[in-house]
């Protein structure tokens, strides 16, 4: 067996991260025939790692140990015994990072798995590349949640799962897990609930002193809190923060006479009061418990406005002990919530949604949609967040104040994409640049498969996916999202990091065919994220599922009632607003443009139809290639990757056709001309076709009913949603069938302004200004074409509009300045262009990039909180 010597500092033998990570290591290294020891009987020649702490003796043995929290050194070093692979890292976190890359790079080196690959294990460890590491997003989360009893229950109490998954987080630098409670229901306003077991958490946890409060014929409270007590544990062991979300503060639901679990005890007399002991007395029980998360506004379970309950109930947080970050779901929080929250002392952070309830492009959206502005204020169960609070429910709101005294973080909701396998490293890396860029402390994304079973869906101890016995996955199924996890926290973590970290895992399992699948699930990745931006009929997750399309009828007669509530009228495809109106133009309004022959500069449908079909276009070539290069095409984890690569691919044709036959449509009920229903027509026929093709990809391969709830819109397969495209587009074609033939000129109109020649421009923007003071922007032309631009700029505050105004031709330098009135205050500054070049067309700059993932407008910060005051040019 090969060996190699295993150096470490006494201290981390001793302390529970570091004995944990030294002993995975072991372990990993044993699986694939390496023995690691520092006694006798090691050969001289054996590969030497030496670990440990900056300040320790390993610390000496690199130039520059590492200071940051999380960062860690990797160095070959000639030492006194020879040569030596040495990890140093600024904390027990950091160290943790390093020892656990090791370990990954082991466990996917080339060679056979089990006893005779230790030669191939050892060469890939004396090949790790040396380098420092540090964190650029300290938050990197991932929320799990409980939504079925009958479901869910086998995976909570299962040491086993815990153990792998927890390691798995760990591995890829995921230093958050929100273990997430009472999410079943949107409590306050759903009828029928059944299935509220842990959702009002307490009484199924702990019995609080002074309290008979209890749920009725339920005797697993002392099992629930060891599982409790074993997962905090755990997730503490392997250096990850542990969060409990308690996101139901309900204790009964009178609208609910099938209700199960009903808790005795409690009254509006007492019900502020217990959930304060209660709180105090889960978090002295289970100590590994570093946070609670809490859905704050009424879907809470508590009467709008809410800031009295959580001033009782937060204040059971004060005698712990220990610090316990609170952290606020963004949605209806004020000043009134922050001030009961400040006055605990505990640590606080308010937690935004990232695109609504939904996965968008990885810049933060620069504004909401009209429907989720601020109103006048109402009193009701709601009154706050749906009126002068609403504008806080689907994005930043106007919680990123320079002098907030809170954390601020994002989370992604499980709206777009639930089932089908995501995983494209730009998009990680795009999301901790922009999270960064707005001062964002860090990002949680929803796993997937969040809401399986959700509403009293779930199936018996089980959340399988697959009807084709062949690719269903032992256990939990979340190990077939073990790539999307390895992006997520490494890429969070670096985003230069370098593709062999993603590569190694992809080439251990498919060999010559990684590089290839890589590229395309990354491509096929970009489809949904791209197609929610600009396609918004509902920030609802109940309602919009992307992934699972319920049909919104393009023709006008065929008005969706389903989103009726969220969208505008008249409730079509061309009316649907983009979730980001402001950079984003809809088919209704892009259609006027092109009439009026004045372009915005937005974003157009056309622009989003060639993206995907660019997209898909990369997606089928390297699947194609990928499928060739693999020798086991045939194998359980390609076919389920591959498989879902094509069906996004195929979505991605969908939405594409039936984007451009949305603007065909909306031409033609503005002209009147019949051609451009028939084109409508031929587009919407490719897309019904497409969609015929995604069933036939999932047909017999996953179960026929994927439940995330009980509404048709989260439940169902895709043969479900197949029949209402086909109805529109019957009702398309009989319309075309009716329409008298009508002058043809205006199909000269294709899709828009041809684009012709758009000049090169230079923006010179500064980094940073001073509050109150002018801030000076200047675009250059450079290759001296006549244009004009536009200024858009607004605070960093999503309650507030945007305004506009020409910038002053020099030349053909143009000048402009963002006025102090807008600069005085305690918000960052953002701002982009519009160039109208001289061939009547328009853009945004500096705009989205080629590949989508940039940011596309400039975030200017104060000069007190910003170190160096330079400026920027971007070409």
């Amino acid at each position: 067996m090969a060996a190699i010597r295993l150096t470490c500092d006494h201290e981390l033998l001793r302390s529970r991260t570091g004995s944990w990570v030294i002993e995975h290591l072991t372990a990993v290294l044993a699986g694939r025939g390496v023995r690691a020891t520092d006694g006798p009987g090691v050969v001289d020649d054996a590969l030497h790692v030496v670990a440990g702490l900056t300040g320790g003796e390993a610390a000496a043995l690199v130039a520059e140990p590492p200071q940051a929290p999380e960062s860690f050194v990797i160095a070959h070093v000639d030492t006194p015994a020879g040569p030596a692979l040495v990890v140093v890292a600024a904390d027990e976190r950091g160290l943790t990072y390093g020892l656990l890359e090791l370990a990954d790079v082991a466990e996917h080196a080339e060679g056979p798995l089990g006893g005779h690959a230790g030669d191939a294990v050892l060469a890939a460890l004396r090949a790790v590349p040396a380098g420092a590491h540090q964190p650029a997003t300290e938050v990197r989360s991932v929320l799990r949640t409980l939504t079925s009893y009958v479901q869910d229950l086998s995976w909570f109490h299962d040491r086993d799962f815990w153990r792998e998954y927890l390691t798995h987080l760990a591995t890829h630098r995921i230093n958050r897990l929100q273990l997430a409670l009472g999410m079943q229901y949107n409590y306050s306003h759903d009828p029928d609930v059944r299935d509220s077991y842990l959702a009002f958490a307490y009484p199924f946890l702990v019995a609080v002193p002074g309290f008979d409060v209890a749920v009725v014929d339920q005797s697993e409270r002392e099992a629930n809190l060891a599982s409790l007590r074993f997962i905090s544990e755990e997730a503490g062991r392997r250096g990850i923060h542990f969060q409990l979300g308690l996101w139901n503060h309900a204790y009964e639901f009178p609208d609910s006479p099938r209700q199960h679990y009903r808790v005795s005890g409690l009254s509006a007399d007492n019900h502020a009061e217990y959930c304060q002991a209660a709180l105090r007395e889960l978090l002295l029980r289970c100590p590994g418990i570093d946070g609670v998360t809490i859905r704050v506004h009424y879907e809470g379970g508590v009467h709008e406005p809410t800031h009295e309950f959580w001033g009782t109930v937060l204040a059971g947080v004060r005698e712990v002990g220990r610090p316990v970050e609170i952290d606020m779901h963004a949605k209806g929080v004020d000043a009134r919530i922050l001030d009961a929250a400040r006055a605990t002392g505990a640590p606080l952070v308010v937690s935004a949604k990232y695109w609504a309830e939904h996965w968008g492009l990885p810049y933060h959206q620069s504004s909401v949609r009209e429907m989720e502005c601020a109103r006048p204020p109402r009193e009701g169960l709601s009154g706050v967040t749906r009126n002068e609070r609403r504008f806080t429910r689907y994005g930043y709101g106007d919680f990123l104040r320079a002098d907030r005294d809170y954390g601020f973080m994002f989370r992604i909701w499980p709206g777009t994409q639930r089932v089908l396998l995501w995983g494209d490293p730009e998009q990680v890396a795009g999301i901790a640049r922009a999270t960064a860029q707005v001062g964002g402390r860090g990002v949680e994304l929803c796993e997937p498969l969040s809401f399986l079973g959700r509403k009293t869906t779930g199936t018996y101890g089980s959340r399988e996916l697959y009807a084709d016995r062949d690719l269903q996955l032992d256990g939990d199924p979340w190990t077939k999202y073990a790539y999307t996890y390895r992006l997520w926290g490494r890429l969070l973590y670096d985003p230069e990091a370098h593709p062999s970290t993603w590569l190694r895992y992809l080439s251990s399992r498919f060999g010559r065919a990684a590089d290839d699948l890589a590229a395309a699930i990354g491509a096929a990745s970009r489809v949904l994220p791209l197609v929610t931006t600009s396609h918004g009929p509902s920030a609802s997750n109940n309602f919009y599922w992307p992934e699972m399309y319920v049909n919104m009828p393009l023709a006008q007669h065929g008005r969706s009632e389903h989103y009726a509530f969220d969208t505008p009228e008249p409730g079509t495809v061309g009316a649907v607003s983009s979730f980001d109106p402001e950079l984003f133009a809809s088919i209704d309004t892009y259609a006027d443009e092109v009439l009026s022959g004045r372009p915005s500069g937005r974003y157009t449908p056309v622009d989003v139809a060639e993206w995907l079909e660019d997209l898909v276009r990369r997606a089928d070539r390297h699947l194609a290639a990928a499928v060739a290069a693999c020798g086991d095409a045939g194998a359980p984890e390609f076919r389920r990757t591959t498989t879902d690569v094509a069906v996004l691919a195929a979505l991605g044709t969908f939405f594409a056709q039936k984007t451009r036959a949305g603007l065909d449509y909306a031409l033609y009920e503005r002209t009147h001309a019949s051609g451009h229903l028939l084109d409508a027509v031929e587009h919407y026929r490719a897309a019904r076709d497409a969609f015929v093709s995604v069933v036939g990809l999932t047909d017999g391969v996953y179960v026929p009913d994927l439940a995330f709830g009980d509404r048709a819109s989260e439940r169902g397969h895709w043969s479900d949603r197949l029949p209402a495209v086909e109805q529109d587009l019957a009702e398309l074609e009989a319309e075309l069938a009716a329409a008298p033939v009508r002058s043809e000129t205006a199909r000269a109109i294709v899709a828009g302004p041809a684009r012709g020649y758009r000049p090169v421009v230079r923006c010179t923007v500064p980094e940073t200004f001073d509050p109150g003071v002018a801030v000076p922007v200047e675009v250059a032309v450079l290759d001296d074409a006549d244009c004009t631009i536009d200024l858009h700029y607004r605070r960093l505050n999503q309650g507030e509009q945007w305004s506009t105004m020409a910038m002053t031709p020099l030349g053909h330098r143009h000048g402009a300045a963002v006025p102090g009135a807008d600069t005085d205050s305690a918000y960052a500054v953002q701002l982009y262009f519009t160039v109208h070049g001289p061939t009547g067309d328009a853009w945004t700059v500096p705009g989205l990039g080629e590949s989508l993932t940039d940011q596309p407008y400039f975030v200017l910060r104060h000069a007190a909180h910003r170190a160096g005051r330079g400026t920027r040019s971007t070409a």
